[in-house]
C-alpha cells in the first residue's frame, strides 16, 4: 500500500473502523477484563472484530491498544506485559488489514493526572505514551491515533513521545462533553489551535457524544486550522436498558451525519464507542456519495506556546502588592503574623468572632480560617471568612481544599470568593473523609493542591481552566502547604517545585517541632524559594503531642519534645500547657530569622492561648505593656 502521507496530501475522504469494545463485549467479554490482554490470550477474536470491520468498508483499522499504557495495566498486574501486548496488537491489526487497509497505533489517555492537575510531571507522561508507541513502532503500525483526550497538555506529551521516536503521522482526537468543551472546559478553536502549533497532522474529536454535538464542535474547529480534520462520535449517549448499557443511534441516523460532517470539511470519518460494523458499512456507502466541497478556512494566526502566554491582550494582571495587605507585607519583606482559627461548628458564629477580635487588637496580620480541617463537619470556611472580614474588618487567609468540589464546584468557588473580596488563599489537597465522624461521605478530589494552584493562577491571568476569558481576572494571593518533616522528603520537595511552577507566591508549613528539620527542607528549596511562613503548634499536653504524632498526617513531633511534655504534664495539667507554651516561644524565637512569617494554630480554638506565643517577638511584648500601661 501506498504510504499514508500520500493519503493525508490528497483530498480524498478516510473512512476508520468502528468501536473495539463494543464488539468484543456483544461477543461475551465482559467489561472487568482488559481487553488489551486479548490480544494475547483470545487473538483469534480480535483478529476477528478487525476483519468485520475490514469488510464493512473500513480503509483504517485501530489496534486493540486503547488502555496498554502502563498505569493501565497495572490495575490487572499486566504492566510487565505492555510491549507483548502492543506489539501483538500491531501484527493482528496488520494480518487483518492485509493490502486493504492501514494500521492506527492506537493510544489513550494514562489515566493519571498529569502537571498541573497532578503529581506526574509532563517529562513522566511522555515516557510512558513513549514505551507503548515504541512497542506499536516494532508492532509495524502506519500511523497513530491519539484519542479521548480531554486534558490538552497531556495530549501534548503522546505527540512529543511519538515525534521523538519517528516521524509517522499522527491524528489528535479530543472528546468533549454535551456544552461542546472538554471536560476541563477548554473550547474546540483553544484546543484545536494548540494541536495545529505541536505539531498533529490530523486534529479531530472522537467519543463522549453523539454526531450531532460532534458537527456543532468541527464547524467551529475548521475555522482556526489548516489541517485536516477527523470525526468519530458515539453512537449517540448510552440509555441504561434493564441494567445494560445500550447506544440507540442506528446506522442509518449516523450515516447521515456522516454526510454532514464530510461537508463541515471532516476527511477521516469512523465511529467510537456504539459502533459497529452495520454502522462503519453505511458510513463508507455515504463517503462514496458525497462529493465533499473544500475545507473553509477564515482564520489562522499563530499561536502562543504555553498556557500562561494566553492571557488575553487587554487583561492587567494584578500586582501581587497590590493585591491584599498580606501580599503587600510578603511581597516587601516584612515577617507577617496569623492564627489559625476553626470556622464554627454550628449556625451561629458570635463565640468565634468575638475569639478573633482579640487577634486584630493584638496586632496580629491575618486570621487563618480552615477548611474542614480532619474531614470534620463546621460551617464553611468562605463563609467564615467573609464574616471576619465584613465585621471585624481583619484580613483572612482562607484555606480552600479539593475533597469536596469538582472542578466545576471549584471555579464556581473561586469565582464567588473573588467578587466578595476574598483575597488570600492557601490552597491544600484536603484530609480523606475517614478521618471524620462520617467516613463514607464521598471524596470528590478531581485535581489536587498542584492543580488547584494552576487553577487560581490562570483565574489570576483571565482564564478559565480550559484556557477561556473570564473578563475581569481574579486578584488572588496564591499560597500553598508544604511539610518539612515529611517522611519522604525528595517527593514533598518535588511537589513545592510543581507548587512554584503553577503559581504558588507563598507558603505555610505544618508545624515546626524540629528546627533542623526546617533549616534542611529550606537549603533544598533555594531554587524556588518562596516567602515561607512556619506553622507554630502551642502543645497543652502530653497526650495533645501524641495525638499530633500519630493521628494527625504531615506532622511530626521530635522525641526531646515528647519527653519535655511527658514530664511536664506528670506535674499537673497547668505544668504542661506552661511547657507547651514554652516549647512553642523557643520555635519561633529560632525560625524568626529563617522564615517570612508566623502562623500560631490555637488549641481547641483557645486564641487567648495562641496569642501568648506571640509575646517571644519584641514587637508584640512592647504593645502588649503599651496597652497595659
Amino acid at each position: 500500500m501506498d504510504d499514508f502521507r500520500e493519503i493525508l496530501a490528497s483530498d480524498q475522504i478516510t473512512v476508520f473502523d468502528g468501536a473495539m469494545g463494543t464488539m468484543l463485549y456483544s461477543k461475551g467479554i465482559y467489561i472487568n477484563r482488559s481487553y488489551d490482554e486479548l490480544n494475547l490470550t483470545n487473538p483469534d477474536l480480535v483478529r476477528e472484530v478487525h476483519e468485520e470491520y475490514v469488510r464493512a468498508g473500513a480503509e483504517v483499522l485501530e489496534t486493540n491498544t486503547f488502555g496498554a499504557t502502563t498505569h493501565n495495566l497495572q490495575q490487572y498486574g499486566l504492566d510487565a506485559r505492555l510491549r507483548e501486548i502492543n506489539i501483538a496488537a500491531a501484527r493482528l491489526a496488520r494480518e487483518a488489514a492485509g493490502t486493504r487497509a492501514y494500521v492506527a497505533g492506537a493510544i489513550g489517555p494514562l489515566s493519571l493526572r498529569i502537571e498541573p492537575y497532578g503529581p506526574t510531571s509532563f517529562d513522566e507522561a511522555k515516557e510512558m505514551f513513549k514505551a507503548q508507541a515504541e512497542a506499536l513502532v516494532e508492532g509495524g503500525v502506519d500511523l497513530f491515533v491519539l484519542e479521548t483526550f480531554s486534558d490538552i497538555s497531556e495530549i501534548r506529551q503522546a505527540i512529543r513521545a511519538v515525534r521523538e521516536l519517528c516521524d509517522l503521522p499522527i491524528i489528535t482526537q479530543m472528546t468533549i462533553q454535551m456544552d461542546g468543551n472538554t471536560s476541563y472546559g477548554t473550547t474546540p478553536e483553544v484546543f484545536t489551535a494548540r494541536l495545529d502549533e505541536w505539531g498533529a497532522d490530523v486534529i479531530g474529536l472522537n467519543c463522549g457524544v453523539g454526531p450531532a454535538i460532534v458537527l456543532n464542535a468541527i464547524e467551529k474547529m475548521r475555522d482556526v486550522t489548516n489541517k485536516k480534520l477527523s470525526a468519530q462520535p458515539n453512537a449517540g449517549l448510552p440509555r441504561d436498558v434493564q441494567g445494560r448499557q445500550f447506544y440507540m443511534c442506528s446506522p442509518e441516523y449516523m450515516a447521515k451525519y456522516a454526510k454532514r460532517l464530510i461537508q463541515a470539511g471532516v476527511k477521516f470519518v469512523g465511529g467510537c464507542c456504539g459502533t459497529t460494523p452495520a454502522h462503519i458499512k453505511l458510513i463508507a456507502g455515504a463517503v462514496r456519495a458525497v462529493s465533499p466541497r473544500r475545507q473553509r478556512v477564515s482564520f489562522h494566526a499563530p499561536q502562543p506556546a504555553r498556557g500562561e502566554e494566553l492571557t488575553p491582550a487587554d487583561i492587567r494582571v494584578v500586582p501581587l502588592e497590590e493585591r491584599s495587605n498580606w501580599a503587600r507585607m510578603i511581597t516587601r519583606g516584612e515577617f507577617v503574623t496569623t492564627v489559625e482559627v476553626l470556622p464554627p461548628k454550628g449556625c451561629a458564629p458570635e463565640k468565634t468572632l468575638e475569639s478573633i477580635r482579640l487577634l486584630k487588637d493584638a496586632g496580629v496580620n491575618a486570621v487563618n480560617i480552615p477548611d474542614g480541617p480532619r474531614a470534620q463537619t463546621r460551617m464553611g470556611a468562605q463563609a467564615t471568612a467573609l464574616l471576619v472580614e465584613r465585621e471585624i474588618g481583619l484580613e483572612t487567609v482562607l484555606h480552600y481544599c479539593c475533597r469536596d468540589r469538582n472542578l466545576l464546584g471549584m471555579m464556581s468557588d473561586l469565582l464567588g470568593a473573588a467578587a466578595l473580596g476574598l483575597r488570600n488563599l492557601l490552597l491544600i489537597t484536603g484530609d480523606p473523609p475517614k478521618m471524620g465522624p462520617y467516613p463514607d461521605a464521598t471524596a470528590v478530589f478531581d485535581i489536587d493542591s498542584i492543580g488547584l494552584t494552576n487553577m487560581v493562577n490562570k483565574l489570576n491571568h483571565g482564564l478559565d481552566l480550559g484556557n477561556n476569558p473570564i473578563g475581569c481576572p481574579t486578584s488572588f494571593c496564591i499560597g500553598v502547604g508544604v511539610n518539612p518533616g515529611a517522611i519522604n522528603l525528595d517527593e514533598e520537595i518535588k511537589r513545592f517545585e510543581y507548587k512554584v511552577e503553577a503559581g504558588a507566591e507563598f507558603a505555610i508549613t505544618q508545624p515546626v517541632f524540629d528546627v533542623e528539620q526546617l533549616r534542611t527542607f529550606l537549603s533544598r528549596i533555594e531554587h524556588v524559594r518562596i516567602p515561607v511562613v512556619a506553622g507554630i503548634w502551642p502543645l497543652v499536653s502530653y497526650r495533645n503531642a501524641e495525638f499530633l504524632h500519630n493521628e494527625v498526617p504531615g506532622v511530626r513531633v521530635t522525641p526531646e519534645i515528647m519527653e519535655r511534655m511527658r514530664v511536664a504534664s506528670d506535674k499537673g495539667k497547668e505544668f504542661g500547657r506552661e511547657e507547651g507554651l514554652q516549647i512553642a516561644r523557643e520555635s519561633l524565637v529560632e525560625v524568626r530569622d529563617l522564615i517570612q512569617g508566623v502562623q500560631v494554630s490555637a488549641p481547641f480554638n483557645n486564641v487567648r492561648y495562641a496569642l501568648e506565643v506571640f509575646e517571644a517577638l519584641p514587637e508584640f511584648a512592647a504593645r502588649k505593656e503599651s496597652v497595659a500601661s
